[in-house]
């Protein structure tokens, strides 16, 4: 859902903001120029990151390589069951908070269970959060319809959000999927 919020700024402001802006940028390129900062050495830094250091070994694993993330489904009498296996590399961990699910109108899915206890720990962007550091954690949950009939190839997208404990917090990963759902019987 989008909503629109009226803007009550005049032209003139409008007109000054965007001088300011101008500005800010004339003034950051000009510093970075400057300072000798090329894109092309600020492309460098990012390749540091992911890249090798003299042993050889990249300074952190990308998103795939520090995370396995595996639905799987399978129907039950209440509906389908979705279990989201993770593989968690050492050194990392997952977001609690940040599993989601979206799916069709029409859909409902019970709260997640996990294989898990999540731990507590101080995050620099998040404060103190519940994670999962566990190398292999199952969250799982079951949908269902909710007129009672079936489903078939239903869109699941699976949210969530992991770190290195190194300092880097990967962005956020959308899984799609589909899932079939059958009749509920009671």
């Amino acid at each position: 859902m989008l909503i629109k919020m009226p803007i009550a700024k005049s032209a003139a402001v409008n007109n000054r903001t965007a001088k300011k802006s101008y500005m800010l940028a004339v003034a950051l390129m000009s510093t970075s120029v400057m300072t000798g900062l090329s894109m092309s050495a600020q492309a460098a830094g990012l390749g540091e990151l992911f890249g090798s250091n003299s042993a050889g070994q990249s300074k952190f694993l990308p998103v795939d390589k520090a995370f396995q993330v595996s639905p799987i489904t399978k129907a039950t009498a209440k509906g389908t069951r979705l279990s989201i296996v993770f593989d968690i590399t050492p050194g990392h961990y997952v977001y609690k908070d940040q599993l989601t699910l979206r799916f069709p109108k029409g859909l409902s899915a019970t709260p997640f269970t996990f294989s898990q206890s999540p731990v507590s720990i101080n995050d620099p962007t998040f404060g103190q959060v519940p994670v999962f550091t566990q190398k292999n954690m199952v969250a799982t949950t079951t949908l269902m319809t909710t007129n009672g009939k079936g489903a078939r190839n239903a869109p699941i997208v699976i949210g969530w959000q992991g770190c290195a404990k190194a300092g880097l917090c990967y962005p956020p990963e959308k899984i799609k999927t589909t899932v079939n759902i059958g009749v509920t019987r009671k």
